[in-house]
């Protein structure tokens, strides 16, 4: 019954379908790998809130040269809790234009801080209003405390899409936090990413972390994954009906041979009309 499996047109269905439910596998897998990643991020987010941090120097590689940055510590190791001590460096401070906080747009103040050894970090220490004047006013920001300082911090990795660096309001001006950029301007050597202050001093708003929608992300895994079993049931589904001549095709030569029928029954009345008249005729 099934026999019309192997001919080159069901060959060929049921390479595409396998081959497309196989890709729509990958998509699901891929999106199961993305939704198992923001999980974490979002853990480590939880467990920021109340764990105790660690030192920086244990979690991050040390940068080597001045005006370079040391390695991009990847995901894994985003928005962990960290403590630090060194000078800050409000020579060398950051203003991050253009910061949105509650609806309110803003600058994110970063200033560095020197280590002992004399590597460097950057630290977001919060959010300031813009002055009198309009959003891109130059901010009123307090001054960074002086001496040696212990800052408890998250991670965050350096933004993409590096924006230019410029000089302004006796700061260094940006967009975007492109450490690479940045370190480019420092006299020396800074560490791959940057901390977000946990408990800004008086005068800042903290910065605020938002959990991933990691939830998307197991949607698009089922939804990926029904589209391939569907894939291989429609496949099913039609050899099934062409096995049981349900299909457009079949339906086609009914019609024909139903033509054909009528016209051999019309023919046959026909020839009997012809003959009964003849059996009548007198002698």
């Amino acid at each position: 019954m099934y026999r019309f499996l192997l001919t080159p047109r069901w060959l060929a269905a049921a390479a595409l379908a396998v081959t497309a439910s196989v890709v729509m596998v990958f998509l699901g897998n891929w999106q199961l790998h993305r939704y198992h990643e923001r999980s974490a991020i979002n853990d480590r987010i939880d467990a920021a809130a109340t764990g105790s941090p660690v030192p920086l120097t244990s979690l991050l590689t040390r940068p080597g040269a001045p005006g370079k940055t040391g390695p991009n510590p990847g995901e894994a190791l985003a928005w962990t809790k960290v403590t630090v001590t060194g000078r800050y460096d409000p020579a060398h401070e950051v203003q991050a234009r253009g910061r949105t906080v509650d609806g309110s747009v803003g600058f994110e103040i970063l200033t560095p801080l020197v280590l002992a050894d004399g590597t460097a970090v950057l630290i977001d220490r919060g959010w300031v209003p813009p002055a009198s004047g309009g959003a891109v006013a130059a901010p009123v920001a307090p001054p960074a405390p002086a001496g040696m300082v212990t800052v408890v911090g998250q991670v965050h990795r350096s933004e993409s899409k590096p924006a230019p660096i410029g000089h302004r309001d006796g700061r260094l001006d940006t967009r975007r936090v492109s450490l690479p950029r940045l370190a480019a301007e420092m006299p020396y050597p800074l560490y791959g990413a940057y901390l977000l202050a946990s408990s800004p001093e008086p005068g800042f708003t903290a910065i605020p972390i938002d959990h991933e929608d990691a939830w998307q992300n197991g949607g698009y895994t089922v939804q990926w994954w029904l589209f391939a079993l569907m894939a291989l049931l429609a496949f099913a589904w039609q050899a099934r009906k062409e096995a049981h001549g349900d299909t457009p095709g079949a339906a086609r030569d009914r019609v024909s041979e139903a033509d054909r029928a009528a016209s051999d029954r019309a023919a046959s009345d026909g020839s009997a009309a012809a003959v009964v008249p003849a059996a009548r005729r007198p002698e």
